[in-house]
C-alpha cells in the first residue's frame, strides 16, 4: 500500500503533463528547481558556514549557479560546498535543456496541428502519394498476370 501512493502520483504527473502539454511540464521543472535553489541554499549555509553567512547569501548562489550565470562574488570555500556546487550546476545545464526541449516542443505540435488542420501535412501526402503508387504497381502487376497465363 505504501508504493502505491507514489505511483498513483507519477500518474497523475504524467496525466496532467499530456493533457496540459509542455507547458505544465516547464512549471514542473521550474518549480522542483526553485525548491531545489532554497534547498541547496540551506546546505551550503551548514557546510559553509564563513562563506554563506545567511541562507540568502545562499539562495543568491544558488540562483546565480543553477543560472550558469555564476558571477563569482561567493564561492564555496570546502570541498563539500565545491561538491553541492557540482551538483547545482549540472541541474542548472539539465534544466535549460528540459525548458528549451519543452519550448520547442510546443512549437512543433502547434505547426503539425496547423497543418493538419490545413490537410497540408508532408508527411501524410507523401503516403497518400505512396499508396497511390503501390495500387498502380498492384493493378499492372494483376494486368501482367492476367496476360502472361
Amino acid at each position: 500500500m505504501v508504493q502505491q501512493a507514489p505511483r498513483r502520483g507519477v500518474r497523475w504527473l504524467e496525466n496532467r503533463i499530456q493533457r496540459k502539454g509542455p507547458r505544465y511540464a516547464v512549471y514542473a521543472v521550474v518549480a522542483f528547481w526553485v525548491v531545489g535553489v532554497v534547498v541547496f541554499a540551506v546546505v551550503e549555509r551548514l557546510v559553509d558556514p564563513k562563506t554563506f553567512d545567511n541562507v540568502w547569501i545562499g539562495m543568491w548562489w544558488g540562483v546565480q549557479t543553477v543560472t550558469t550565470v555564476g558571477y563569482g562574488d561567493i564561492v564555496p570555500a570546502s570541498t563539500a560546498g565545491k561538491a553541492i556546487a557540482s551538483i547545482l550546476m549540472l541541474g542548472g545545464l539539465s534544466l535549460f535543456a528540459v525548458v528549451t526541449g519543452a519550448i520547442t516542443s510546443g512549437f512543433v505540435a502547434q505547426a503539425q496541428a496547423q497543418r493538419r488542420a490545413a490537410e497540408q501535412d508532408p508527411v501524410m501526402s507523401r503516403l497518400d502519394e505512396m499508396s497511390a503508387q503501390l495500387e498502380a504497381l498492384k493493378a499492372e502487376l494483376a494486368r501482367l498476370g492476367r496476360s502472361s497465363g
